[in-house]
């Protein structure tokens, strides 16, 4: 559906509930309960088969066809994940007006409610889609298949996803994306990635961003990277502040390199 006013195209998960309390628009026979210890049902023999690696095994393989359909168009798909109001929005928004001359960017938002932050990226300067997934907590590659066809990005062009806010589900869910990004706020403290060490095993990238506010909450630089590289020692980290552009020439950089 597309708000007239706006020109923002939303895609609502209606349809099948699997279990993660959203739905979606295509069918399963499974169903996941979240909350349970070991997601499960009994079959006729009486073996118990998990939900969990089937809902990730179809996940998977749409997965498997986005990758294949971002890498055939030479499209880079980058999934940014954080905890709810950690400035995904703002870096994406200060992103596109520093690269728009350089570089088509499009953005798929998911939230689970409203269009707010697509219309943000919209007035940026960029194509957005709208993904509303109710109550659930992240984006699935079946998702992603129905934003790249609707956005269809051009050759060469980057594609941001903007997950939910959410530390914990995104992690389990591959995408098809070149890679995970993870933004973490100086608001936030220097924990996050030892509390929610599964998310930052799975990025390649850790942006900490309103570095402008480190020095009023007494935020620790060298601990929040201690931790950062204890979890995962490989990860790039950049500091930035998407509001007052500190680090931003280092992060387009960065995505600019992607491209070669």
């Amino acid at each position: 559906m597309t708000n007239p006013e706006t020109g923002v195209k939303t895609l609502l998960k209606n349809g099948v509930d699997h279990g993660h309390g959203h739905k979606h628009d295509h069918d399963h026979d499974d169903h996941h309960h979240e909350g349970d210890d070991v997601p499960h049902m009994h079959g006729p023999g009486g073996e118990i088969i998990s939900l969990e690696a089937a809902v990730l095994g179809k996940n998977d393989k749409i997965a498997a066809q986005n990758r294949g359909w971002f890498q055939g168009r030479g499209v880079i798909a980058l999934n940014i994940v954080s905890s709810p109001g950690a400035g995904k929005t703002t870096l994406l928004e200060s992103t596109i007006r520093q690269m728009k001359d350089e570089v088509e960017i499009t953005v798929v938002e998911g939230d689970q409610m409203t269009a707010n932050d697509a219309e943000r990226i919209q007035q940026a300067g960029a194509r957005a889609l709208q993904i509303n997934t109710g109550a659930g907590c992240h984006l699935e590659a079946d998702m992603i298949a129905a934003a790249a066809r609707s956005l269809d990005p051009q050759p060469g062009s980057i594609m941001m996803i903007e997950n939910v806010g959410n530390l914990v589900c995104p992690a389990m869910f591959d995408l098809g994306e070149k890679m995970k990004i993870a933004v973490i706020s100086t608001t936030e403290g220097e924990d996050k990635p030892i509390k929610y060490p599964h998310m930052f095993r799975a990025v390649e990238w850790v942006v900490i961003n309103k570095m402008d506010l480190a020095p009023h909450v007494d935020f620790d630089e060298e601990t929040c990277r201690k931790n950062i590289l204890q979890v995962n020692p490989g990860a790039k980290i950049l500091c930035l502040s998407a509001r007052t552009g500190e680090g931003m020439d280092e992060w387009c950089a960065a995505l600019g390199a992607l491209q070669a």
